[in-house]
């Protein structure tokens, strides 16, 4: 796709989700929504909330996006890499996900976004189910 090398955006994010298959959205709290496969979670929009916030102003993200990540190593690659958007709060010790702001999506190229989504798709899919999308998309060789 030609376009994976533009700046990412939020409705990347939506696009991406629903492109992988056997996706259900489900209405979040504050109708922010919930991408699932196979009945779990692997992208979510959260709301405000009081562990991820402004360090200067003390004011709560409003923009934060959850996104499964395949192991603890991914986690730590993706949140120690300053150049990423991504970070992670103390409430999400231990769990398999990294956030991100919205508004700063657009220090990742589509094609980043697209790795991040894909990954945390495959990280909640049923083996069967990752087996089948990883036999149509392989990883680029070379």
């Amino acid at each position: 796709m030609p376009d994976n090398d533009r700046p990412a955006c939020v409705e990347d994010v939506h696009e991406l989700a629903l492109a992988m298959p056997h996706v259900r959205i489900w209405p979040g709290s504050e109708d922010k929504p919930v991408y699932q496969v196979g009945g779990k979670s692997f992208v979510f929009f959260r709301n405000p909330r009081p562990d991820a916030f402004d360090p200067d102003t003390g004011e709560r993200y409003p923009d934060v996006i959850v996104f499964w990540v395949p192991s603890e190593a991914d986690k730590e690659a993706l949140v120690q890499d300053e150049a990423t958007p991504f970070f992670t709060t103390p409430h999400f010790r231990g769990h398999l996900s990294v956030l991100a702001r919205a508004c700063r999506l657009g220090e990742l190229s589509r094609g980043e976004l697209a790795e991040v989504v894909q990954e945390a798709w495959l990280s909640r899919a049923s083996a069967r189910r990752a087996a089948a999308w990883l036999a149509e998309h392989p990883p680029p060789t070379g």
